[in-house]
């Protein structure tokens, strides 16, 4: 067994209690108003972690206004109807918590963190800048300006400009294959009515989840929730119909010309949905090619037995209504051919033979002994819960994820690989200097 295996094991042994905890008493209930609630109560440590999950992400913009989701998360902390954006900080931070927003495809975030004593001020925080965002036209500005700035400055990263060609390629039109934040055109597009109708329109306890954990009981929550969110009221909203993703008709490359002496590399397709049931087959055997780290097949054939990559990875990328294959490095312009044939030949290779016990052994051992580190402290523990209830997983399945993956055979590693690994039909992007490439593909 190898030293990194046995670390997992120990931490495991030391994360029982939390397992237990976790699966334990954790509570799940429908408010009146519609939102679903998930408690976590751990009187470990006098502090409340808060994440409420509004189903308003990317996938809920319409056309032509890409960033709208997050361009309106990133605005609710910047004033409310009865405070500046400096009154909140200020009034967070006095008392040591943090109140964060955060965009994303499938939904946004708020998060907050505060002592026991200062729940009270934290409740009625998040409930201000969620219920009553002011959305000045002075601070839509700013904003856009900001992110704006920052995407300019991706365009200076190879990693960057490679990851968004690559998702473009991938998933078209579909808000998946679009920047969270947008573009700068898009963002350009977006008004304040825009975000005000979005905000009207998503924002309500319907299309809401909010996860509580830490050293607050049952009762003392209700009080703060009927104080806080009494008068937020709003059923969920129908997903609005997404472009059907597609696959490809045989190898698209894509070559963007940097001046750069290292080659970034992404090679992959679409891949599964969070809620395929073939997602444990498809952890194990990723784990095997590309996703073990110095464990993984490419790493040991790319890295320590050609030496043409420092790190090389390969990840399944899963959401709500789609996800994505990838395989990655960097190396050299003038080794960009043999580490792109190597990544396609291990490609082929798991497709084609069944994988040694020790690999499916070792693959098990670490996915189900690092699980618990996805729910060591509070505030993992009410992020993993509303991952959970978003995509459905049941409050039971810190006990069924051991069994799930302990159920993974040859077989299945074999025949995930073959269905969902495909070296034929794939997109490549290579950004670097391509005269020193010279690229086959």
């Amino acid at each position: 067994m190898t030293k990194r295996i046995v670390l997992i094991f120990v931490f495991l042994l030391l994360l029982i209690p939390l397992l237990a905890f976790a699966a334990d008493t954790a509570e799940r209930e429908v408010l009146p108003n519609g939102m679903v609630l998930l408690h976590a109560e751990r009187t470990g440590l006098p502090i409340v972690k808060v994440v409420l999950a509004i189903k308003a992400g990317s996938v809920a913009e319409p056309p032509g206004k890409a960033g709208l989701a997050n361009l309106t998360a990133d605005l609710l902390n910047e004033g409310t109807a009865t405070r500046s954006s400096k009154d909140i900080s200020d009034a967070i931070e006095f008392v040591g918590g943090s109140l964060n927003t955060s965009g994303g495809a499938d939904y946004v975030t708020v998060t907050l963190s505060v002592l026991k004593k200062d729940v009270a001020l934290g409740f009625d925080l998040l409930s201000d800048i969620v219920l009553h965002p002011a959305f000045s036209e002075e601070e839509i500005q700013r904003r856009k300006t900001v992110i704006k700035s920052s995407i300019f400055q991706q365009k200076e990263e190879p990693g960057t400009v490679a990851s968004k060609a690559f998702l473009k390629a991938v998933f078209g039109d579909h808000p998946y294959g679009i920047p969270v934040e947008g573009t700068e055109e898009s963002l350009d597009a977006i008004t304040r009515q825009d975000i005000v109708d979005f905000h009207k329109t998503y924002y309500v306890p319907g299309n809401g989840i909010m996860a509580v954990a830490g050293d607050i009981d049952r009762k003392e929550l209700h009080a703060l929730l009927d104080r806080f969110f009494s008068g937020w009221k709003g059923r969920g909203v129908a997903a609005r119909p997404l472009p059907v993703l597609k696959k490809g008709d045989g190898p698209r490359v894509i070559k963007i010309q940097r001046d750069i002496t290292q080659a970034n590399v992404i090679l992959g397709h679409l891949g599964i949905s969070r809620g395929d049931p073939d997602y444990y087959a498809v952890s194990v055997m990723n784990y095997i090619l590309g996703g073990g780290g110095f464990a993984s097949r490419l790493m040991d054939n790319i890295r320590d037995n050609k030496g043409l990559s420092y790190d090389v990875h390969s990840f399944f990328s899963t959401n709500k209504f789609g996800g994505f294959f990838e395989a990655g490095l960097q190396t050299k312009n003038g080794s960009a051919n043999a580490a792109i044939g190597e990544i396609l030949k291990e490609m082929q290779r798991i497709r084609t033979e069944p994988v040694s016990d020790k690999e499916l052994n070792d693959a098990r051992a670490y996915l189900t002994g690092s699980f618990p580190l996805r729910i060591d402290s509070n505030s993992k523990i009410a992020g993993f819960l509303v991952a959970v209830e978003y995509y459905r997983l049941g409050l039971d399945y810190v006990d069924k994820y051991k069994t799930f993956i302990d159920a993974v055979t040859k077989d299945d590693v074999l025949r995930v690989a073959k269905k969902y690994l495909d070296p034929k039909d794939y997109v490549l992007v290579v950004v670097g200097d391509l005269e020193k490439a010279s690229l086959r593909y």
